[in-house]
Protein backbone atom coordinates (compact mmCIF):
# COMPACT_ATOMS: atom_id res chain seq x y z
CA UNK A 1 0.00 0.00 0.00
CA UNK A 2 1.00 2.95 -1.01
CA UNK A 3 1.55 6.22 1.24
CA UNK A 4 1.49 9.38 -0.66
CA UNK A 5 4.11 11.99 0.09
CA UNK A 6 6.97 12.48 2.60
CA UNK A 7 9.30 15.47 2.84
CA UNK A 8 12.65 14.80 3.93
CA UNK A 9 14.62 17.37 5.59
CA UNK A 10 17.68 16.81 3.32
CA UNK A 11 21.52 17.99 3.83
CA UNK A 12 23.24 15.64 0.83
CA UNK A 13 25.10 14.01 3.47
CA UNK A 14 25.28 10.08 4.23
CA UNK A 15 22.65 9.44 6.71
CA UNK A 16 19.74 11.69 4.60
CA UNK A 17 20.69 10.49 1.46
CA UNK A 18 20.30 7.05 2.31
CA UNK A 19 16.97 7.92 3.64
CA UNK A 20 15.96 8.08 -0.37
CA UNK A 21 15.81 5.56 -1.01
CA UNK A 22 14.91 3.52 2.30
CA UNK A 23 11.75 5.76 2.43
CA UNK A 24 10.84 3.88 -1.04
CA UNK A 25 11.89 0.31 -0.54
CA UNK A 26 10.71 0.12 3.22
CA UNK A 27 8.41 2.66 3.75
CA UNK A 28 6.58 2.37 1.02
CA UNK A 29 6.17 6.18 -0.03
CA UNK A 30 5.69 6.81 -3.56
CA UNK A 31 7.00 10.47 -3.55
CA UNK A 32 9.73 11.76 -1.76
CA UNK A 33 10.38 15.55 -1.38
CA UNK A 34 14.27 16.84 -0.12
CA UNK A 35 14.30 20.36 1.51
CA UNK A 36 17.79 21.75 1.71
CA UNK A 37 17.93 24.54 3.82
CA UNK A 38 20.83 27.10 3.64
CA UNK A 39 21.75 28.30 7.25
CA UNK A 40 25.46 29.16 6.03
CA UNK A 41 27.04 25.92 4.89
CA UNK A 42 29.71 25.77 2.57
CA UNK A 43 28.40 26.90 -1.15
CA UNK A 44 29.64 23.30 -2.68
CA UNK A 45 27.87 21.81 0.11
CA UNK A 46 24.44 23.60 -0.46
CA UNK A 47 25.19 22.64 -4.17
CA UNK A 48 25.86 19.34 -3.48
CA UNK A 49 22.13 18.91 -1.48
CA UNK A 50 20.73 20.63 -4.38
CA UNK A 51 22.39 18.43 -6.90
CA UNK A 52 21.55 15.08 -4.82
CA UNK A 53 18.02 16.02 -4.45
CA UNK A 54 17.47 16.79 -7.32
CA UNK A 55 18.69 13.39 -9.00
CA UNK A 56 17.45 11.03 -6.08
CA UNK A 57 13.94 12.52 -5.21
CA UNK A 58 10.93 13.33 -6.67
CA UNK A 59 10.95 16.89 -6.06
CA UNK A 60 13.56 19.18 -4.05
CA UNK A 61 13.91 22.91 -2.54
CA UNK A 62 16.93 24.41 -1.80
CA UNK A 63 16.05 27.56 0.65
CA UNK A 64 18.26 30.45 1.98
CA UNK A 65 17.60 31.48 5.11
CA UNK A 66 20.96 32.92 6.16
CA UNK A 67 20.10 36.17 7.14
CA UNK A 68 16.91 35.05 8.91
CA UNK A 69 19.16 32.81 11.15
CA UNK A 70 21.34 35.55 12.17
CA UNK A 71 18.50 38.01 12.94
CA UNK A 72 16.34 36.19 14.50
CA UNK A 73 18.41 32.65 16.17
CA UNK A 74 22.20 33.94 16.41
CA UNK A 75 21.55 38.11 17.33
CA UNK A 76 18.84 36.91 20.04
CA UNK A 77 21.98 34.31 21.35
CA UNK A 78 24.10 36.72 21.97
CA UNK A 79 21.92 39.04 24.20
CA UNK A 80 21.79 35.71 25.78
CA UNK A 81 25.23 35.20 25.98
CA UNK A 82 24.05 31.85 24.61
CA UNK A 83 26.49 28.74 25.24
CA UNK A 84 25.92 25.21 26.56
CA UNK A 85 28.42 23.62 29.12
CA UNK A 86 30.61 26.28 28.27
CA UNK A 87 30.81 26.16 24.24
CA UNK A 88 28.54 29.05 21.85
CA UNK A 89 25.70 26.85 20.51
CA UNK A 90 25.69 26.27 16.79
CA UNK A 91 24.14 23.22 15.28
CA UNK A 92 21.61 23.89 18.12
CA UNK A 93 20.59 27.34 16.93
CA UNK A 94 19.87 26.09 13.75
CA UNK A 95 17.73 23.24 13.42
CA UNK A 96 14.48 24.68 14.86
CA UNK A 97 14.43 27.52 11.69
CA UNK A 98 15.36 24.31 9.47
CA UNK A 99 12.37 22.77 10.85
CA UNK A 100 10.16 25.23 10.47
CA UNK A 101 11.27 25.74 6.69
CA UNK A 102 10.74 21.43 6.09
CA UNK A 103 7.06 22.34 8.15
CA UNK A 104 6.15 25.03 5.26
CA UNK A 105 6.78 22.72 2.53
CA UNK A 106 5.01 20.09 3.97
CA UNK A 107 1.91 22.19 4.19
CA UNK A 108 2.58 23.62 0.45
CA UNK A 109 2.93 19.76 -0.93
CA UNK A 110 0.24 18.87 0.99
CA UNK A 111 2.46 15.80 2.61
CA UNK A 112 1.17 13.14 4.85
CA UNK A 113 4.59 13.05 6.99
CA UNK A 114 8.24 14.64 7.76
CA UNK A 115 11.23 12.14 7.29
CA UNK A 116 14.57 12.98 8.97
CA UNK A 117 17.68 11.91 9.12
CA UNK A 118 19.06 11.52 12.39
CA UNK A 119 19.87 8.70 14.94
CA UNK A 120 18.08 7.60 18.00
CA UNK A 121 21.70 8.56 19.94
CA UNK A 122 21.93 12.37 19.52
CA UNK A 123 20.10 15.72 20.23
CA UNK A 124 18.91 16.20 16.74
CA UNK A 125 16.04 13.84 16.39
CA UNK A 126 14.15 15.53 19.53
CA UNK A 127 14.56 19.32 18.09
CA UNK A 128 13.10 18.53 14.52
CA UNK A 129 10.80 16.21 16.66
CA UNK A 130 9.52 18.82 18.61
CA UNK A 131 9.24 21.52 15.47
CA UNK A 132 7.29 18.93 13.37
CA UNK A 133 4.98 17.28 16.06
CA UNK A 134 4.18 20.94 16.66
CA UNK A 135 3.20 21.54 13.08
CA UNK A 136 0.67 18.23 12.98
CA UNK A 137 3.08 15.78 11.50
CA UNK A 138 4.17 12.35 12.37
CA UNK A 139 7.59 11.28 11.77
CA UNK A 140 9.29 8.99 9.85
CA UNK A 141 13.20 8.21 11.07
CA UNK A 142 14.74 5.37 9.27
CA UNK A 143 18.19 5.41 11.05
CA UNK A 144 16.77 5.48 14.41
CA UNK A 145 13.62 2.83 13.89
CA UNK A 146 15.38 0.41 11.61
CA UNK A 147 18.88 0.84 14.49
CA UNK A 148 21.10 1.63 11.62
CA UNK A 149 25.01 1.75 11.79
CA UNK A 150 27.15 4.33 9.92
CA UNK A 151 29.05 1.24 8.42
CA UNK A 152 25.89 -0.19 6.82
CA UNK A 153 24.68 3.12 5.47
CA UNK A 154 27.90 3.29 3.62
CA UNK A 155 27.58 -0.20 2.31
CA UNK A 156 24.01 0.31 1.55
CA UNK A 157 24.52 3.47 -0.18
CA UNK A 158 27.41 1.97 -2.40
CA UNK A 159 25.24 -0.48 -3.34
CA UNK A 160 22.45 1.94 -4.30
CA UNK A 161 24.95 4.04 -6.48
CA UNK A 162 23.71 6.63 -3.88
CA UNK A 163 27.08 9.12 -4.06
CA UNK A 164 28.30 10.12 -0.71
CA UNK A 165 31.92 12.04 1.08
CA UNK A 166 31.59 9.73 3.45
CA UNK A 167 33.80 7.02 3.76
CA UNK A 168 35.40 4.04 6.36
CA UNK A 169 38.45 6.50 5.09
CA UNK A 170 36.43 9.84 6.16
CA UNK A 171 34.46 8.85 9.12
CA UNK A 172 34.33 12.23 10.36
CA UNK A 173 30.66 13.63 10.46
CA UNK A 174 30.65 17.32 9.69
CA UNK A 175 28.18 20.34 10.61
CA UNK A 176 28.47 23.89 9.72
CA UNK A 177 26.78 26.71 9.18
CA UNK A 178 27.60 30.20 9.86
CA UNK A 179 27.88 30.29 13.63
CA UNK A 180 29.85 27.15 14.00
CA UNK A 181 31.30 24.52 12.73
CA UNK A 182 31.00 21.05 14.22
CA UNK A 183 33.01 17.62 13.91
CA UNK A 184 32.53 14.11 15.21
CA UNK A 185 32.51 10.67 14.86
CA UNK A 186 35.66 8.09 13.71
CA UNK A 187 38.72 8.41 16.25
CA UNK A 188 36.90 11.43 18.07
CA UNK A 189 34.55 8.92 19.79
CA UNK A 190 37.61 7.94 22.00
CA UNK A 191 37.92 10.73 24.77
CA UNK A 192 41.62 10.09 24.73
CA UNK A 193 42.27 10.35 21.15
CA UNK A 194 43.98 13.98 19.98
CA UNK A 195 42.34 15.27 17.14
CA UNK A 196 45.12 16.20 13.90
CA UNK A 197 45.08 19.52 12.60
CA UNK A 198 43.47 18.29 9.06
CA UNK A 199 39.65 17.97 10.92
CA UNK A 200 40.31 21.82 11.95
CA UNK A 201 38.99 24.27 8.93
CA UNK A 202 37.83 27.59 10.32
CA UNK A 203 41.19 27.97 12.76
CA UNK A 204 44.93 27.53 12.87
CA UNK A 205 46.65 25.79 15.57
CA UNK A 206 47.21 28.43 17.80
CA UNK A 207 51.08 27.72 18.15
CA UNK A 208 50.96 28.96 14.05
CA UNK A 209 49.12 31.73 14.92
CA UNK A 210 50.80 35.24 14.07
CA UNK A 211 53.13 36.25 16.87
CA UNK A 212 51.29 39.95 17.28
CA UNK A 213 48.33 40.15 18.76
CA UNK A 214 45.49 41.68 16.13
CA UNK A 215 43.30 43.95 17.81
CA UNK A 216 40.11 44.58 16.50
CA UNK A 217 36.41 47.08 17.79
CA UNK A 218 33.14 45.84 17.61
CA UNK A 219 30.36 48.32 17.60
CA UNK A 220 26.77 47.18 19.82
CA UNK A 221 23.75 48.31 19.42
CA UNK A 222 20.70 47.11 21.91
CA UNK A 223 22.63 43.94 22.41
CA UNK A 224 23.71 43.17 18.76
CA UNK A 225 27.17 44.26 16.60
CA UNK A 226 26.27 46.50 14.16
CA UNK A 227 30.44 47.70 13.20
CA UNK A 228 33.60 46.01 13.29
CA UNK A 229 36.77 48.03 12.96
CA UNK A 230 34.28 51.17 11.90
CA UNK A 231 32.77 49.86 9.68
CA UNK A 232 28.94 49.10 9.40
CA UNK A 233 28.05 45.39 8.54
CA UNK A 234 25.42 43.30 8.16
CA UNK A 235 24.73 40.51 10.86
CA UNK A 236 26.00 37.77 8.45
CA UNK A 237 29.03 39.95 6.74
CA UNK A 238 30.26 41.09 10.22
CA UNK A 239 30.23 37.16 11.35
CA UNK A 240 31.90 35.72 8.27
CA UNK A 241 34.51 38.28 8.37
CA UNK A 242 35.49 37.86 12.10
CA UNK A 243 35.45 34.21 11.72
CA UNK A 244 38.24 34.86 9.06
CA UNK A 245 39.86 37.37 11.10
CA UNK A 246 39.51 35.40 14.89
CA UNK A 247 40.38 32.29 13.09
CA UNK A 248 43.79 33.24 11.50
CA UNK A 249 44.46 33.90 15.09
CA UNK A 250 43.48 30.34 16.36
CA UNK A 251 40.78 31.63 18.34
CA UNK A 252 37.79 29.68 18.60
CA UNK A 253 38.44 25.76 19.25
CA UNK A 254 36.36 23.46 21.83
CA UNK A 255 37.15 19.95 22.51
CA UNK A 256 35.04 19.00 25.33
CA UNK A 257 32.78 15.97 26.81
CA UNK A 258 29.45 17.33 26.65
CA UNK A 259 26.09 15.78 27.89
CA UNK A 260 23.39 15.29 25.40
CA UNK A 261 20.02 15.62 26.09
CA UNK A 262 19.19 11.89 26.71
CA UNK A 263 22.37 11.62 29.21
CA UNK A 264 24.42 10.36 27.04
CA UNK A 265 27.81 11.98 27.18
CA UNK A 266 30.00 12.40 23.63
CA UNK A 267 33.04 13.61 22.34
CA UNK A 268 33.06 16.85 20.51
CA UNK A 269 35.07 19.20 18.88
CA UNK A 270 33.84 22.58 17.66
CA UNK A 271 35.22 25.60 15.87
CA UNK A 272 33.24 29.05 16.41
CA UNK A 273 35.84 32.14 15.53
CA UNK A 274 33.48 34.63 15.62
CA UNK A 275 30.81 33.30 18.13
CA UNK A 276 33.85 33.22 20.97
CA UNK A 277 35.04 36.95 20.27
CA UNK A 278 31.38 38.44 20.41
CA UNK A 279 30.29 36.91 23.40
CA UNK A 280 33.11 37.43 25.20
CA UNK A 281 32.87 41.39 23.92
CA UNK A 282 28.93 41.46 24.66
CA UNK A 283 29.53 39.76 28.16
CA UNK A 284 32.10 42.50 29.13
CA UNK A 285 30.15 45.21 28.19
CA UNK A 286 26.89 44.37 30.07
CA UNK A 287 29.01 44.34 33.08
CA UNK A 288 29.74 48.21 31.81
CA UNK A 289 25.84 49.17 31.55
CA UNK A 290 23.78 47.32 33.38
CA UNK A 291 23.48 47.14 37.40
CA UNK A 292 24.90 44.44 40.07
CA UNK A 293 21.25 43.17 40.30
CA UNK A 294 20.40 42.90 36.27
CA UNK A 295 23.54 41.02 36.08
CA UNK A 296 22.82 38.41 38.57
CA UNK A 297 19.39 37.68 37.85
CA UNK A 298 20.63 37.90 34.11
CA UNK A 299 23.17 35.17 34.70
CA UNK A 300 20.37 32.75 35.86
CA UNK A 301 18.03 33.72 32.63
CA UNK A 302 20.83 33.26 30.80
CA UNK A 303 21.82 29.57 31.93
CA UNK A 304 18.17 28.34 31.49
CA UNK A 305 17.23 30.51 27.99
CA UNK A 306 20.84 28.65 26.99
CA UNK A 307 19.44 24.80 27.88
CA UNK A 308 16.16 25.46 26.45
CA UNK A 309 17.91 26.90 23.05
CA UNK A 310 20.16 23.46 23.11
CA UNK A 311 16.93 21.21 23.59
CA UNK A 312 15.60 23.23 20.39
CA UNK A 313 12.83 24.19 22.78
CA UNK A 314 11.79 27.37 21.26
CA UNK A 315 7.99 26.86 21.28
CA UNK A 316 8.20 26.54 25.10
CA UNK A 317 6.13 29.78 26.97
CA UNK A 318 9.30 30.18 29.16
CA UNK A 319 11.41 30.69 26.20
CA UNK A 320 9.38 33.47 25.36
CA UNK A 321 9.00 35.46 28.70
CA UNK A 322 13.35 34.76 29.04
CA UNK A 323 13.81 36.59 25.83
CA UNK A 324 11.46 39.60 27.28
CA UNK A 325 13.55 40.29 29.97
CA UNK A 326 16.36 39.84 27.94
CA UNK A 327 15.29 42.15 25.07
CA UNK A 328 14.53 45.03 27.90
CA UNK A 329 17.93 44.75 28.96
CA UNK A 330 19.89 44.86 26.24
CA UNK A 331 17.78 48.62 25.08
CA UNK A 332 20.86 49.58 27.10
CA UNK A 333 23.76 47.09 25.70
CA UNK A 334 24.95 49.92 23.28
CA UNK A 335 28.74 50.74 23.60
CA UNK A 336 32.33 49.55 21.76
CA UNK A 337 34.48 46.93 22.67
CA UNK A 338 37.91 46.57 21.79
CA UNK A 339 39.45 42.96 21.91
CA UNK A 340 43.11 41.80 21.86
CA UNK A 341 43.16 38.49 19.56
CA UNK A 342 46.55 36.39 20.70
CA UNK A 343 47.08 32.73 19.91
CA UNK A 344 44.01 31.40 20.62
CA UNK A 345 43.38 33.47 23.00
CA UNK A 346 40.58 36.80 23.22
CA UNK A 347 41.24 39.72 25.41
CA UNK A 348 38.72 42.69 26.19
CA UNK A 349 41.22 45.90 26.22
CA UNK A 350 38.55 48.23 26.42
CA UNK A 351 35.13 49.24 26.55
CA UNK A 352 33.08 52.35 26.07
CA UNK A 353 29.56 52.89 26.25
CA UNK A 354 26.68 56.07 26.49
CA UNK A 355 25.34 54.01 29.21
CA UNK A 356 28.46 52.86 31.37
CA UNK A 357 26.63 52.93 35.06
CA UNK A 358 30.71 53.75 35.67
CA UNK A 359 32.26 57.30 36.86
CA UNK A 360 36.41 58.15 36.84
CA UNK A 361 34.97 61.32 38.92
CA UNK A 362 33.29 58.83 41.48
CA UNK A 363 35.92 56.13 42.05
CA UNK A 364 39.31 57.56 41.54
CA UNK A 365 41.23 57.71 44.33
CA UNK A 366 42.13 61.54 43.74
CA UNK A 367 38.48 62.67 43.95
CA UNK A 368 36.60 64.26 46.78
CA UNK A 369 32.91 64.43 44.94
CA UNK A 370 32.21 61.37 47.65
CA UNK A 371 32.79 62.43 51.35
CA UNK A 372 34.45 58.89 52.41
CA UNK A 373 33.44 59.70 56.33
CA UNK A 374 30.17 58.86 54.93
CA UNK A 375 31.36 55.20 54.49
CA UNK A 376 31.70 54.93 58.17
CA UNK A 377 27.93 54.66 58.97
CA UNK A 378 27.12 52.16 56.40
CA UNK A 379 30.91 50.21 57.73
CA UNK A 380 28.80 50.20 61.03
CA UNK A 381 26.47 47.72 60.26
CA UNK A 382 28.01 45.87 57.55
CA UNK A 383 27.87 41.97 58.38
CA UNK A 384 26.37 43.10 61.57
CA UNK A 385 24.47 39.35 61.79
CA UNK A 386 27.91 37.89 61.17
CA UNK A 387 29.51 39.35 63.98
CA UNK A 388 26.32 39.33 66.41
CA UNK A 389 26.51 35.30 65.75
CA UNK A 390 30.43 35.09 66.13
CA UNK A 391 29.96 36.90 69.59
CA UNK A 392 27.29 34.53 70.60
CA UNK A 393 29.35 31.78 69.74
CA UNK A 394 32.09 32.89 71.98
CA UNK A 395 30.10 33.03 74.83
Amino acid sequence: MKKGKVVLAFSGGLDTSVCIPLLREHYGFDEIITVAVDVGQPEAEVVRATEKGRMLADNHYTIDVKEKFVDEYIFPSIKANGSYEGYPMGTALARPLIAEEIVKIAKKEGASKIAHGCTGKGNDQLRFDFIFRSGGYDIVAPMREMNLTREWEICYAQEHNVPVSVGKENPYSVDENCWSRSIEGGRLEDPAFHPPEEIYAWTVSPKDAPDAMEEIRIRFEKGVPVALNGKNLSGLALIRELNQIAGQNGVGRNDMIEDRILGLKAREVYEHPAATVLLAAHRDLEHLVLTRSELAFKQIVDAKWSELAYMGLVHEPLFYALNAFIDTTQERVNGTVDVGLYKGSVKVLGRSSENALYSDDLVSFDSTTIDQNHAVGFSNYFGLQARLLKNLKKR
